[in-house]
């Protein structure tokens, strides 16, 4: 049975380690934060200049001063600050993240990431995720395998106009959690109930299958 974007962030957040400095981007990556362990100690950084969010306030509590980087309104954890974005991408560019979580819409078996553009559909700009990709070492990408169509978007090659080449280290889909290395996609759990087959089906890139793959523990 594959994940629905709820498990694919509780899958992610199991990567989330104590002392951790963790910039979440738009989409599946904001529910990171409600998942988190409670007995480790992590700072969720937003590049609109927010240092300590915490999870999602509940409805009747939100405060429509404090949002994320997506505009979603969030809750603050005890000596969250605040700062402008001058301060927040000197935190980015000076590689002081220790984690970032991006969504992704295509997946190179390289690493590549395509997260901002599609062609003929009328976008702001880019964004933060510019100086993320390009600042940071440990990218997880959170993302769905297949888009609507049921056509892979783990690829040989991006199709869409890159955000950052060379740079995605895991990617945890609604099927598996991969590692880029040099050959491809490695293959290291599968969903729960879900086959090797099935996630090989779904995969257009060099997917690399050693020895048995465990489920995944969410």
């Amino acid at each position: 049975m594959a994940l629905d974007k709820t498990g694919i962030a509780k899958r992610i957040a199991k990567e989330v380690k104590d002392g951790y400095y963790v910039n979440l981007g738009i989409g599946i990556p904001t529910l990171v934060a409600n998942y988190v362990r409670e007995d480790i100690s992590v700072e969720f950084q937003s590049e609109n200049g927010v240092l300590g969010m915490g999870p999602f306030p509940f409805e009747g509590e939100e405060d429509a001063d404090i949002i994320n980087a997506g505009k979603q309104t969030i809750t603050t954890l005890p000596g969250a600050s605040f700062f402008d974005s001058a301060m927040s991408f000197g935190m980015i560019r000076g590689q002081h993240v220790d984690l970032t979580i991006l969504g992704a819409m295509e997946v190179s078996e390289n690493g590549d990431i395509a997260n901002w553009k599609i062609p003929g559909k009328m976008v702001k700009g880019m964004g933060g995720a510019m100086d993320l990709v390009a600042s940071a070492d440990n990218i997880i990408v959170a993302m769905m395998h297949v888009n609507r169509a049921g056509q892979s978007k783990l690829l040989k090659r991006c199709s869409l106009p890159l955000t950052g080449v060379g740079c995605v280290k895991k990617v945890v889909t609604e099927l598996a959690v991969m590692e880029i290395v040099p050959e491809g996609f490695k293959l290291l759990e599968r969903a729960p109930g879900v086959t090797v087959q099935e996630i090989q089906k779904a995969t257009e890139g060099n997917l690399i299958i050693e020895g048995d793959i465990p489920e995944m523990v969410i």
